[in-house]
């Protein structure tokens, strides 16, 4: 568990997501298995989240989405992994990320996964859409599903979005 650990470690400083620190504040790591076996290293920001001020984003109704996706028959579906890991926290609150483990004490330049305004803030980012959004744009949780009826159309759409 630790050989594992310090791998996923490494590779957090080497893609820049985190970086040491000696920060005062601090939350505990733990793992849990993904469904491949594979372990995944969480931060435990229940004490931060508490005391954060919640920012609310609704999420798409699933009937809606249902009921406007059953007569399409085109799909393109942009899957946003580690979608947190590309919104940079701002100076002041990067010291509020700290994880402190055996190797030492780091700071997530990124945001990282289980703080609580975090899927709030992914998709008010995603709100570059909302001109496309009901048209052939919808945005739920990390994924990005463009649509339409025809191939043809699918191009048209690209076009446009490429255009601005």
């Amino acid at each position: 568990m630790k050989k594992k650990f310090k791998i996923q470690l490494e590779e957090l400083l080497a893609n820049g997501y985190i970086k040491p620190s000696k920060s005062p504040y601090t939350a505990p790591i733990f793992f849990v298995h993904k469904k491949d076996k594979t372990l995944r290293m969480c931060v435990d920001y229940k004490a931060f989240n508490k005391a954060t001020v919640k920012n609310q984003y609704p999420l798409p109704q699933i009937d809606d989405l249902f009921d406007r996706l059953s007569r399409v028959e085109v799909f393109s579906r942009i899957d946003l992994r580690s979608s947190s890991y590309q919104i940079q926290i701002v100076e002041g609150d990067k010291e509020k990320t700290i994880c402190h483990t055996s190797y030492g004490s780091y700071k997530f330049l990124v945001m990282p996964f289980g703080l609580a305004n975090e899927h709030a803030t992914f998709c008010t980012l995603m709100n570059i859409f909302r001109k496309w959004f009901n048209d052939f744009v919808v945005i739920y949780i990390g994924d990005i599903l463009v649509y339409n009826n025809s191939m043809r159309s699918m191009w048209t759409i690209f076009e446009r979005c490429l255009k601005g």
